[in-house]
């Protein structure tokens, strides 16, 4: 990898990472057919660029704790970011046409923002107890369930943002219950696992 013999670090990379991402956000959040495929050509270029953090920091023996947690972070942000500011670009015709309701894309981008910052959160947590091994994503052909981010691009070209958006404010939320489920799970086993050490020190 070109960035192993430089002063470049991982953290250095998932910043960039979390700018690109920002300026999608953003790019988002202005609404129209224009601005909307730059917004999806940058939370596309963001998340090609979260691959080389993680690939650099092994590459390089550069990782840590701080750094894979700070990585985390930035995804559950611009994840955030992309459906908060596809919901404020959108009109509420857009959405109502859609569905029949009257509901707020806004609303229905920021219940799709809150539930992913809620599974990254308990992913984190999630891997600080079980390893991540515990976090470990389904995977097709090498590509992991976040990577049909790379085809953003197709929906915003296809005007298809009304319907992303809608299926994200309900799949977002059920896959955090399920995410909450595990979570639980692992609580459960963690601590009996304690306890049973607990009880054979004891002896």
């Amino acid at each position: 990898m070109p960035l192993v013999d430089t002063h470049v670090t991982p953290n250095h990379l998932t910043t960039v990472r979390l700018l690109i991402g920002f300026a999608g956000g953003l790019a988002l959040a202005r609404g129209g057919f224009a601005w909307t495929n730059v917004g999806a050509f940058l939370i596309v270029l963001s998340n090609f660029v979260d691959h080389t953090d993680g690939e650099l920091a092994r590459v390089s023996g550069k990782s840590s704790r701080i750094g894979h947690f700070y990585d985390l972070a930035s995804d559950a942000l611009v994840t955030v970011l992309l459906f908060a500011g596809m919901g404020y670009g959108m009109t509420s015709s857009q959405v109502g046409d859609l569905i029949g309701l009257a509901v707020s894309p806004l609303l229905l981008g920021t219940v799709a923002g809150i539930a992913v910052a809620l599974i990254f959160f308990l992913r984190m947590r999630i891997e600080e107890m079980a390893g991540k091994a515990g976090t470990r994503q389904a995977s097709v052909g090498g590509f992991e369930t976040e990577d049909i981010l790379y085809l953003l691009p197709l929906v915003t070209l296809m005007s298809g943002v009304a319907p992303f958006l809608v299926a994200a404010s309900i799949g977002a939320p059920l896959f955090a219950v399920y995410v909450v489920i595990d979570y639980r799970r692992v609580v459960h086993r963690t601590r009996s696992a304690q306890e049973t050490s607990h009880a054979w020190v004891s002896r």
